[in-house]
């Protein structure tokens, strides 16, 4: 529900902090004072309309900012989308602000962060309903009217069931797919694939390869200088000459000296141990030499070899990928393929049966579902229509259409017949009205606007209320052509259909207004040549008087006729509303 709403340089509005409680919340006051105007600036902020004219005079800019808390009903699908576009700060609450300036440009922020006006629609939409002058009413729209029904038809456990056969289904078909569009082009893929496999596993190709091949490339395309450099470092570690001692044995004779030197002298036997430890790294070294100088040899053949070798994986990592893994990985895919191919068609065949089977058990289902849509239908029209009555629009009739559109594919609910299904069902629903003899039913959304409609959605969010999640409700212009005694009905069902949801209220009727769990005074304020709309939570005797005004001259007589609709209002309101 909405907490708090703060709006600036809005119209008349100069600036206004309101907190807001649950239940019946009514706004009253003179015409042109200003109570529309706050709708307005709500609705901007649910994403409406914004533009430059709705700032007051020599104001840069106009702001719009509301903290709701969420309800649990809404909280987790609020949430989804507050994650989904990271935006998600406290799970409980969401601030919604928008921002005019004076050039047009509008500016959406949700939880501080700026939005587009999209995101804050999305988000609006479960939220607030607004039904006045400009229409924002969810109900209205033929797309919620089957969840609607559904929730007051209570049908959460046969749609459960339906929902997972109807997941299933999509499953084997989505599979079904794939391998029929496999099959389709299946020779060209099989040629294509077999070559793609075998060209890879002919290969025999190991992880590394292409490095160890490489190093083995340099070695044989330099082994003369190799083969002359180890030589080189042969002879002057172990072999000499005459002239050249080798270094292995001058190492020799130093290492006997230092030994010598040792006995005399103990404390340089670290020293004569370095010496040894040097002769035999010298030793290793040559060793290594020599098992070098065996296999370094020129080998033109090899050379060929390891080169062709080399292009031929070079060829494979530009068909196939950048490594040997990914090639490895891509002719794995490429033979469980070809295998998945091969055995398509007994796959088809299995999975047609599944689907054959599903296609029935969903039929059933979605049969039950729809028959009990159409008994709950007969008593939802019952329900609204007596709210009707009460209202004053006796003559008023409610129904709901019930659709299916024709689909070869479809769901078979006659020998004859084949329907379209989604996830719901097959039905296709649709809320009509009458609200006049002899007009005929009509979509809800194209009844004539007023305080007749707002009527009329009255009732239908009355009877829908346990059925409706949105958890704030605006009405706006509800007392529109109706008199004081319809008012206090008015009052009444307002009153009941807060207990459910928070609802505001604008109203001219004292009758009406007696009901409110939260009054709030309307006035537009001259000061200095410039008008302001300032409001005003009414308790106690202001309240008393403000609805006195609302009957005509405050008197005696106005102040006790006002007092008795107070008591009896409370009264209602005490027995539970009913």
């Amino acid at each position: 529900m909405l907490t708090e709403l703060r709006i600036e340089n809005f119209a008349i509005i100069d600036k206004l902090d309101l907190d807001f409680s649950a239940g019946l919340i009514i706004f009253t006051g003179e015409t042109g004072a200003g109570k529309s105007i706050i709708m307005d600036a709500l609705e901007m902020l649910l994403g409406g309309r914004a533009d430059g004219s709705v700032l007051r005079l020599d104001a840069e800019r106009a702001s719009v900012e509301g903290l709701f808390k969420l309800s649990p009903a809404i909280r987790e699908p609020v949430n989804e989308i507050l994650k989904r576009e990271d935006l998600l700060d406290d799970e409980n609450f969401v601030t919604l602000a928008r921002e005019v300036r004076r050039e047009g440009r509008s500016t959406a922020r949700i939880n501080g962060r700026t939005v587009n006006v999209t995101i804050l629609k999305e988000i609006g939409k479960f939220l607030v309903d607004i039904h006045g002058q400009t229409e924002h009413l969810s109900i209205l729209d033929p797309r919620t009217h089957l969840g609607l029904l559904d929730r007051f038809t209570n049908v959460e456990a046969n749609l459960t069931i339906y929902k997972k056969a109807f997941s299933t289904l999509s499953g084997i078909r989505r599979e079904l797919n794939d391998l029929r569009s496999a099959q389709s082009d299946s020779a060209r893929r099989i040629e294509m694939l077999s070559f793609q496999a075998e060209e890879i596993e002919s290969a025999r190709l190991k992880p590394g390869e292409d490095e160890e091949l490489r190093l083995e490339r340099d070695r044989l395309a330099n082994a003369e200088q190799l083969a002359a450099n180890t030589q080189e470092a042969l002879q002057l570690l172990d072999d000499g000459s005459i002239e050249t001692p080798a270094i292995s044995d001058q190492l020799g004779k130093t290492v006997a000296a230092l030994a010598s030197m040792a006995k005399l002298d103990p404390k340089k036997t670290e020293l004569s141990e370095r010496a040894e430890l040097l002769l035999e790294s010298i030793s290793e070294i040559t060793h290594e030499l020599r098992d070098y100088l065996e296999v370094v040899e020129y080998n033109p053949r090899r050379l060929e070899e390891v080169e062709d070798r080399l292009d031929m994986i070079h060829r494979l990592l530009r068909k196939y990928g950048g490594t040997i893994e990914s090639v490895i990985a891509f002719g794995a895919k490429a033979r469980k393929d070809l295998e998945t191919i091969s055995n398509a068609s007994e796959k088809i065949g299995e999975l047609e049966t599944r689907e054959t089977t599903l296609l029935k058990e969903l039929a059933e289902h979605a049969l039950t579902l729809s028959e009990k849509r159409k008994t709950t239908a007969l008593q939802l029209s019952k329900s609204i229509e007596t709210e009707l009555d009460d209202l004053k629009m006796a003559a008023a009739h409610f129904g709901v259409d019930f659709q299916t559109k024709s689909d070869p594919s479809g769901l078979s609910i006659s020998k004859a017949t084949r329907v379209a299904f989604d996830s719901t069902g097959f039905d296709r629903v649709e809320f009509l009205v009458a609200p006049n003899p002899g007009e005929g039913l009509k979509p809800l959304a194209k009844i004539a606007s007023g305080g007749e409609t707002s009527r009329l959605m009255l009732a239908l969010k009355n009877t829908l209320a346990k059925a409706d999640e949105i958890p704030s409700l605006v009405f706006d212009e509800i007392d529109q052509g109706i008199g004081g005694r319809v008012g206090g009905v008015v009052g009444q069902k307002l009153w009941n259909l807060g207990r459910a949801h928070q609802v505001f209220c604008i109203t001219h009727l004292p009758q009406l207004a007696a009901f409110g769990d939260q009054h709030y005074q309307v006035k537009k304020i001259i000061n200095t040549n410039r008008t302001t709309s300032q409001v005003k939570k009414l308790d106690g005797e202001e309240r008393l008087v403000e609805l006195a005004q609302m009957l005509g001259e405050v008197t005696e007589g106005t102040l006790r006729s006002a007092h008795e609709i107070l008591q009896s209002a409370q009264a209602i309101a005490t027995k539970g509303g009913k």
